[in-house]
């Protein structure tokens, strides 16, 4: 039997061994500052490799840097060692929802979820600190080498609190900024789908950065656009110089398989189309029946027609040429496509685009109109108007419901938001899946930030943001059934709450030759204190790569608790004393994945038949023992 690992995958590694199999001639090992044996690649034989030059020290040319970009770059590819504990008390339809909202550090938790949700996730979305000076940013540690950050659980500073007010007054300003989105993005284009696509608010402190770090990392290639949203109807009242009334939003997208989703028609829109010939086909509007190019450019396009009701024969003029060959123009004229004016004698006809055959939407357009989209203040009556005592500004769920038509989200995507504030995301979903029975799920992380003492929101019991944004998920959830009675039997309005802590497993789980051989002859119990079987059922599951929201069916075998997770993809017990009765009931069942507690079996003879009563009933399943 393997052991679990109990700890997110090192990318720094899995990245060498890649390189190693490609050019294992190019590996070698070198002695570090404190003479130790480190891994090493020849720079030289891998230049020879691949043919090309190789850029280092002064040499110029075009990067985005700044300072701890390097350490940044190992923070995002380095593991950790934690866990993600269910609170069913704070869930809301924990054993059926297949949303997830998780409270924690989101470079942690995206680690966490990494592997499991790789490739999975068709929608992210994040309106992170925009760095004004006021704004509170994470502070990551970039001092700790690997091995004490594997064994790190949170990463505090002297009050406890792992987020820090970034004023202008400090050196580090933009710096600070860069090394705490970098990581994030970094693994955040990992858990991206390929046809999936990030949207990011920003302003104008730190765009340019944005801009520069996403090209870096989703490449400039995969640059969509930015939106500007009109947030406010009017200027804010204490403007000096400029009336900022619109916020930037990035769109990028992973791979040139991301589709454009459309929009849907607007009335002002649909009102453009009208019927004025009684055509039976229905209202219609006019287009250009000519395009740009000259007749010198584009001389297959200019030809004459004949206006069928006055005889006249017309030409573009030579500046232009029709817009269509005059096989398809004759097409036209036979099915009654053209437009000769209310009188039939314009100088030259239209097309008619009828409503009935265009597609269902239009275009994106990169300006955002608070009409179309909604504003500050709308957003700020939204929320206020399920938890009255919250008084600062979200965005409004109209703005999310668009972007989540643009990415072209499928029935049942993952739309993704790890800095979800007051969950104006899951709030979007859950509407948007009300109006055309969709089925998207989301995932909130959100670090539980303090409550102002003072604030309206803190005296009435909400110590966090993430008690905010879960309360508003419960409250918008009710809502949405009330208003659609119809929808609310088949609409999943629940959620499962995760709290990001320290592995399960204790510090002689991960070393342990460390551990004095009186206790490993005693078989000690590598489980911290106060951790539950299920507690470390979903640590095990994210390390199967399986998804935080599966199915899970409990029952008791022999008097042990067992979990079943997605129909006998994984079957689970942390029991103690287990006995082959247990055992042997489990391998029939032929689970993909069984996993027990290396110190859980009844008896050495019990430990000794494991390998056996499954090699008998089930051969083909993985075991693995904490």
């Amino acid at each position: 039997m393997d052991k679990m690992k109990m700890q997110t995958n090192d990318l720094a590694d899995e990245n060498f061994k890649k390189l190693k199999e490609l050019f294992p001639n190019a590996v070698t090992e070198t002695k570090d500052e404190n003479g130790n044996v480190v891994r090493a690649i020849d720079k030289d034989i891998l230049r020879q490799e691949i043919n090309t030059q190789v850029v280092e020290g002064p040499d110029e040319r075009y990067q985005f840097t700044w300072p701890d970009k390097r350490k940044a770059q190992r923070l995002a590819a380095a593991p950790i060692a934690a866990s993600l504990r269910p609170s069913r008390e704070e869930s809301v339809n924990f054993d059926t929802t297949e949303n997830v909202y998780i409270e924690g550090d989101n470079l942690d938790v995206l680690k966490l979820l990494r592997e499991t949700y790789l490739g999975r996730v068709k929608m992210i979305y994040i309106d992170p600190p925009y760095n004004t000076g006021g704004d509170f940013i994470y502070k990551d540690d970039f001092a700790g080498d690997q091995d004490e950050f594997l064994l790190s659980d949170n990463q505090l500073d002297e009050e406890g609190n792992r987020l820090v007010q970034n004023t202008e007054s400090n050196g580090r300003f933009h710096t600070d900024w860069l090394n705490m989105i970098y990581p994030r993005l970094k693994i955040a284009k990992d858990i991206l789908s390929e046809n999936g696509a990030i949207f990011i608010s920003i302003d104008d402190n730190e765009f340019m950065n944005a801009r520069k770090i996403c090209d870096e990392i989703f490449g400039s290639v995969n640059f969509v656009c930015s939106f500007a949203w009109q947030k406010r109807y009017s200027p804010p009242p204490d403007t000096k110089n400029v009336g900022y009334t619109h916020e930037t939003i990035l769109l990028y997208r992973k791979s040139d398989s991301f589709e454009m989703g459309l929009l849907p028609f607007t009335q002002e829109q649909v009102a453009r189309y009208q019927n004025p010939d009684n055509d039976p086909r229905g209202p219609w509007k006019a287009a250009d029946y000519t395009c740009r190019y000259t007749s010198d450019e584009r001389p297959n396009l200019y030809y004459p027609i004949t206006n069928p009701n006055t005889g006249k024969v017309v030409y573009p003029k030579k500046t232009r040429v029709w817009a269509n060959s005059i096989e398809t123009h004759i097409a036209n004229e036979k099915e009654h496509r053209l437009w000769w004016g209310v009188n039939g004698d314009n100088e030259v006809p239209a097309l008619k685009n009828y409503l009935s055959e265009i597609k269902q939407g239009s275009m994106p357009n990169t300006l955002l109109l608070h009409k179309d989209v909604g504003h500050t203040d709308e957003a700020t009556k939204e929320l206020r108007s399920l938890i009255p005592e919250i008084k600062f500004t979200p965005k409004p769920t109209r703005l999310i419901s668009t972007f989540i038509k643009i990415a072209n989200l499928y029935s049942d995507s993952i739309v993704l938001d790890f800095f979800s504030g007051s969950a104006t995301t899951a709030h979007s979903v859950m509407k948007l899946n009300a109006e055309d029975g969709g089925k998207r799920k989301f995932i909130m992380v959100q670090w539980p930030e303090k409550c102002p003492e003072d604030s309206e929101a803190f005296k009435a019991g909400y110590k966090t943001i993430c008690d905010i944004g879960e309360e508003r998920i419960r409250r918008a959830g009710k809502r949405i059934k009330e208003e659609n009675p119809l929808a609310a039997a088949s609409l999943d309005t629940g959620f499962r709450v995760f709290k990001l802590d320290s592995s399960n497993m204790k510090d002689v789980y991960y070393s342990p030759a460390e551990t004095p051989q009186s206790d490993l002859l005693g078989r000690v119990d590598n489980i911290k204190e106060g951790r539950t079987p299920e507690d470390l059922l979903f640590q095990v599951m994210l390390e199967f790569g399986i998804p935080l929201s599966s199915k899970i069916r409990e029952s008791v075998i022999a008097g042990k608790k067992v979990f079943n997770v997605e129909d006998n993809y994984l079957i689970a017990c942390f029991d103690d004393a287990i006995t082959e009765e247990t055992i042997t009931a489990i391998a029939k069942e032929k689970p993909q994945y069984v996993v027990l507690r290396d110190s859980g079996f009844k008896t050495d003879s019990v430990a000794a038949n494991f390998e056996q009563i499954f090699a008998t009933y089930s051969p083909d399943t993985t075991r693995r023992v904490l």
